[in-house]
C-alpha cells in the first residue's frame, strides 16, 4: 500500500501574529513553524500502517523552502520520502490542484490529510482534493483500518460516530482521535540522522489559477478589563450583566 500524507507548514499556537503591509501580509519574523496538528495525527497513523502492514509513506507539502525544516521532521519521524511542490499556497482550491498532480504521479492508494489547517481554519483541501481525484473520502475520521482494498473508518458526527466501509483509492481528512495524542511521535536522534539521507524532491507547481485571495486580516480585539464584584454584592452584578455585558 502506498500513503500519501498531505503536510501543512503552520505556526505555532504559542507564536504571536502580526501583520505586515497595511494589514495584507503575515510577518513571519520571529514565528516558529511546525507541523499542523490535524496533519501529525494522519502521519502517525500512515506509521501504524508502515510498521503493522508494510506500507510506503511519502509526505508533501505546497510551499517554498522555508516548510523544508517541517517537512525534515516528518522524515525523522519516519516516513521514507518527500515531495515538495515549489509554490506558495495561495488558496485552498490550488492546493488541492497541486495534490492531486502529485497523487497521479505517484499512483497512490490511500491520502491522508488533517481536516482543515490550524492558520486559516478553510477545512476546504481535503474534500477537493477527492473531488478532482474521484477517490472516495471521509471527512473528520476518528478511526481508521486497512484490509487489502478494504477500509473501515469511524468519523464523528453531531452527538456521536458514525461507521463506514469503503474502499481503496480513498482520502481521508484526519482529527483528533485517529490516534491517541499519548501515540504521537517525537523525532529521535536516530530518525533525524537518517531524514538528513531521505529524499526530499522538488517539484514545480502545475499552471493554475487561484480561486481567492485574501484581501486583508484582523487580528482579534483586545478582552476588556475585569470587573471584580463583592460576592455580597448581587443588585451591581445583575447591574452589569444587564446594562454593559448584555447578557440577561
Amino acid at each position: 500500500m502506498k500513503i500519501l500524507v498531505c503536510i501543512s507548514h503552520v505556526p505555532d499556537t504559542t507564536s504571536k501574529i502580526n501583520f505586515t503591509e497595511n494589514d495584507t501580509k503575515f510577518d513571519t519574523n520571529g514565528v516558529q513553524f511546525v507541523i499542523n496538528p490535524y496533519d501529525e495525527f494522519s502521519l502517525t497513523r500512515a506509521m501504524w500502517f508502515k510498521e503493522k502492514q508494510g506500507a510506503t509513506v511519502t509526505v508533501v507539502s505546497v510551499g517554498n523552502a522555508t516548510t523544508e525544516p517541517t517537512m525534515r521532521k516528518a522524515l525523522a519521524i519516519g516516513a521514507d520520502d518527500a515531495v515538495r511542490v515549489n509554490a506558495d499556497a495561495s488558496d485552498g482550491f490550488f492546493v488541492a490542484k497541486q495534490l492531486a498532480e502529485v497523487v497521479k504521479n505517484g499512483n497512490y492508494d490511500l491520502v491522508l490529510a488533517g481536516r482543515e489547517s490550524i492558520d486559516y481554519n478553510g477545512g476546504m483541501v481535503p474534500g477537493m482534493l477527492a473531488g478532482i481525484l474521484d477517490f472516495n473520502f471521509v471527512n473528520g475520521c476518528i478511526g481508521l483500518e486497512i484490509e487489502g482494498d478494504a477500509a473501515t473508518a469511524i468519523r464523528e458526527i453531531d452527538g456521536g460516530s458514525e461507521t463506514l466501509s469503503t474502499d481503496l483509492p480513498l482520502v481521508i481528512a484526519g482529527q483528533k482521535g485517529l490516534v491517541e495524542e499519548k501515540d504521537l511521535r517525537i523525532p529521535n536522534m536516530r530518525g533525524i540522522m537518517m531524514a538528513r539521507k531521505k529524499p526530499l524532491n522538488v517539484v514545480e507547481p502545475v499552471a493554475i489559477d487561484a480561486q481567492t485571495s485574501s484581501s486583508s486580516f484582523e487580528k482579534p480585539a483586545p478582552r476588556g478589563a475585569v470587573k471584580l464584584v463583592d460576592a455580597d454584592n448581587v443588585d451591581e452584578l445583575i447591574n452589569l450583566l444587564h446594562n454593559e455585558a448584555k447578557v440577561i
